[in-house]
């Protein structure tokens, strides 16, 4: 007689499992509701406020100093980040660290931006009084409008209340992504108010994968002898010998001045195989107008460029004259892919 036993383990599991998903999407509700009530406040009463503390930040002679404690100094540490690496000087003076010697970080050129979701934190209260007594503008980031940080400061931002996510509403969840919500948004309303180009990111973001999406087609491309290249009218015979000696897999083909007019690639040779294949011209084969990319394209644009024509090579222009060609082993190796 079959033994029932793993059949009630199995069916345990799977109500394990989808209690654990129906959490996760409890919790991603209430968050979302959160977000949804931030959105809905900087469309009225956060409106005036958000403007403001954009142009203190913006017009600062100094840096913006982050700072709260908990939860809240976690993501102030996060905001403090996403300021620096989208152009505005910023980094994380812990609140109690201050009353410790940190104070000495902040001067009167710079901005705070102080994130507590209660206002009432003691440890804060030793930042603000320094913030006072040097005239540093604060700005506070709050849920309540009549905390004490609120009425510190010179400009409040007053979070819409929200439901945690933790079912006793105390574990800072909801209220936690709304901080870093609007931290985000003042950083980027920032960086767009400024026009902070995607080159000015690459020069803030040289190392990892980010560094590397921002370098240029130019860094990676193989130019001068290694580019297959073959004019009008060249026999396939010759084209073959071309794309095989360069190993990439196509031939450029060129009319008389020298612009990029066709491409032979492998997916040619298929389509036209045939006895009288080497026979024939490249005229004949060729796709024309091919897909090029300027040589001043990002690495990251260019990537995207192959993924979505499903295509591994691309010859490099400039001013519709060939003068590389990239492949995808060529992000691949530079850690673009």
């Amino acid at each position: 007689m079959a033994n029932p036993k793993p059949l009630m383990a199995e069916s345990s599991g799977t109500e394990t499992a989808d209690a654990a998903v129906q959490s996760a999407l409890r919790t991603l509700d209430a968050e979302g509701g959160g977000i949804a009530a931030l959105s809905a406040a900087l469309q009225s009463d956060l409106r005036a406020p958000f403007v403001a503390a954009t142009d203190l930040i913006r017009n600062a002679k100094g840096r913006l100093i982050v700072t709260g404690l908990g939860k809240s100094g976690h993501i102030g540490r996060k905001i403090a980040a996403t300021f620096a690496s989208t152009g505005t000087p910023a980094f994380f003076v812990h609140a109690a660290e201050a009353s410790h010697g940190d104070l000495g970080m902040i001067t009167a050129d710079d901005v705070i931006l102080a994130l507590s979701w209660s206002g009432e934190q003691p440890e804060m209260k030793n930042l603000i009084s320094y913030a006072a007594r040097f005239r540093i503008a604060v700005i506070a980031m709050t849920a309540e409008r009549e905390s004490s940080l609120s009425k510190a400061a010179d400009i409040a931002l007053t979070l819409p209340k929200a439901r945690e996510a933790c079912p006793h509403n105390l574990a800072p969840t909801t209220s936690s992504l709304m901080m870093l919500a609007l931290g985000d948004a003042l950083a980027i309303a920032l960086l767009e108010g400024r026009g902070f180009t995607s080159i000015d990111f690459s020069v803030l973001h040289p190392g990892g994968k980010l560094g590397a999406m921002l370098k240029y087609t130019r860094d990676l491309m193989h130019a001068g002898d290694a580019v297959p290249l073959k004019p009008l009218g060249t026999k396939m015979s010759d084209a073959l010998v071309e794309m095989t000696s360069k190993g990439f897999g196509c031939v450029g083909i060129v009319d008389a001045r020298g612009y990029i007019v066709g491409i032979v690639t492998d997916g040619d040779l298929r389509r036209h195989m045939g006895p009288d294949l080497m026979a024939a011209t490249v005229d004949e084969v060729m796709t024309k107008n091919p897909k090029t990319i300027d040589r001043d394209v990002l690495a990251g644009e260019a990537l995207e460029i192959l993924n979505s024509s499903k295509i591994t090579t691309l010859i490099v222009t400039d001013a519709g004259k060939p003068v590389g060609i990239v492949h995808l082993h060529d992000f691949l190796r530079a850690g673009v892919a």
